[in-house]
Parts: C-alpha cells; sequence; structure tokens
C-alpha cells in the first residue's frame, strides 16, 4: 500500500502529538479534498448525530459543514494515547449566516490503521452562542500560528 500517513502506531506522546496538530491544520484548511486523504476508504464516523461512511460521505459532511460553518477556526489538544488510538479534545469558533458566533467544544476518539490512516472517528460536540466580542481565536483564516495559544493556555 503507497497510501502512508505518517506518523503511524505505534505512537508515543511526541508523533501522537504530531498527528493532532496535523489533524488540525488539515481542518482548520477547511478543504474536503484535503482533509479526506487521511482517512481509509472505509472509515466510519460519528459526529454529533451523523454517521458517514467512507471517503464518499465524510466528503460530503465536510463541505456542507464548511459551508454552514462560516470563519471556522480549530484547536485540538492531547488527552491519551495507546498504541493505534487518539484521544483529543476541541474548541473551534465560528459563525452562522445570520452573524450569530459559536464556540464548539468536543472529544473526539480515533482509532488508526497500520499505514497511519484514520480508520475510526467518534466526536460528542457541544455548541454554545457567543458574543463576537467573546471570541479568542482571532488568526487569519487557515493553519493556527504557532504562537497562538492553545486550549490549556486560553482556560478552555
Amino acid at each position: 500500500m503507497s497510501d502512508i500517513k505518517p506518523p503511524v502506531p505505534p505512537f508515543t506522546e511526541e508523533t501522537a502529538k504530531q498527528k493532532v496538530r496535523m489533524a488540525e491544520d488539515a481542518w482548520n484548511s477547511r478543504d474536503p479534498d484535503r482533509v479526506v486523504q487521511v482517512y481509509t476508504e472505509n472509515t466510519l464516523w460519528r459526529n454529533r448525530a451523523e454517521f458517514p461512511k467512507g471517503r464518499v460521505e465524510v466528503h460530503g459532511f465536510l463541505s456542507r459543514k464548511w459551508a454552514r460553518e462560516i470563519d471556522y477556526r480549530l484547536i485540538k489538544e492531547l488527552w491519551a494515547y495507546t498504541d493505534n488510538r487518539i484521544a483529543v479534545r476541541f474548541a473551534y469558533e465560528w459563525r452562522d449566516d445570520s452573524g450569530q458566533w459559536y464556540r464548539s467544544y468536543g472529544n473526539e476518539n480515533w482509532e488508526f490503521n497500520e499505514f497511519g490512516l484514520m480508520q475510526r472517528r467518534f466526536a460528542s460536540i457541544n455548541d454554545l452562542p457567543i458574543k463576537e466580542s467573546d471570541r479568542l481565536f482571532h488568526w487569519p483564516l487557515g493553519r493556527r500560528p504557532d504562537d497562538h495559544p492553545g486550549l490549556s493556555d486560553l482556560g478552555l
């Protein structure tokens, strides 16, 4: 198989953190074509009340998500890891088409195959309406700058 996405399991703390940051960077691109490449062809997801299966359904899910969640900015943080699994907590800020801002908080559990592709992703997410003045994620759209505080630094 030529589709290898390092780092691959078994994970260490360093490689798990690297995998988390790579996922954050990809999702902050808001590019479904880029994001789906790190999942297996038959990936299984649970995201809120949606259960996409496979890259094609995940691509459709992500396209709808980023059309609805405008000005999306995400921070992920490693929570725990084992040989081929990583647990992540995250928060992201976005606004809807009426201009209402939200901060969405959640947890994800990831399972990877031996090639470093994510085969299972389970996400639990809660949305909190916020005032624009309460926003904490102000970097330009795209990758979070290295010097921007993470979740723990922000008290989230």
